[in-house]
């Protein structure tokens, strides 16, 4: 069932609440979350259903809308536990494509970290509308979601990374291309020392001598 206009509002208000607050407390926080806000920021959750929020900048404070834009700057899109993990200063989920971007991905770099300088306190914007103890347990809920998420993607690429290098031999394993760089490196060396004497010798004055090549 799609979430009724009420839940797509109350979320909103949680969000741009959160916000304002953390606004007037950072100064410094508030020029950079400002600064990332050129223009409308939608906000796609694809699931469990297809939801969007669009945040604005309005002077010194942030507006959510709990619908797309018709032209906004930046489409940021993902499952909620990867939206959950941007709003608490997760500074790897753009980099492993847990949330996709439609747009100038400077910008949505600057987005996360404006968020991560100015840590909203979600849990008491949520405390607002739904009263403390609410609040608290789907925040509890809600970090052990991004906590778990976070782990299950590391680990997964750990699996994926040691299929490829080391059972299905598609690439060296990680020690063959340790030593194969080292080697790299020394012939690097070896040449520039070569060069280096070979334009010695070649030098006005110099006696041809080749001996020490």
């Amino acid at each position: 069932m799609f979430p009724g206009p009420t839940l797509l509002s109350a979320t909103g208000a949680i969000i741009e609440g959160a916000l304002n607050r953390a606004l007037t407390l950072d100064p410094a926080g508030q020029r950079a979350l400002l600064g990332a806000l050129g223009g409308p920021v939608q906000f796609t959750v694809t699931a469990p259903v297809t939801m969007h929020w669009t945040l604005n900048r309005v002077g010194e404070r942030v507006q959510v809308r709990s619908q797309p834009d018709p032209q906004p700057a930046l489409i940021i899109t993902g499952r909620p536990v990867a939206f959950a993990a941007l709003a608490l200063g997760d500074d790897r989920v753009f980099a492993d494509e847990r949330l996709t971007v439609e747009g100038d991905t400077a910008l949505a770099h600057q987005l996360q970290r404006a968020l991560n300088q100015l840590q909203p306190d979600w849990e008491a914007a949520m405390a607002n509308h739904l009263g403390d103890v609410p609040a608290h347990f789907i925040g509890k809920r809600i970090r052990q979601a991004v906590k778990w998420s976070r782990q299950a993607f590391s680990t997964m690429n750990a699996n994926v990374e040691e299929y490829v290098h080391e059972e299905s031999r598609t690439l060296p394993g990680r020690r063959e291309l340790e030593a194969t760089f080292q080697d790299i490196d020394e012939l690097s060396l070896r040449t520039e020392r070569l060069e280096a004497r070979l334009k010695q010798l070649q030098a006005p004055g110099s006696d041809n001598n080749t001996e020490n090549l």
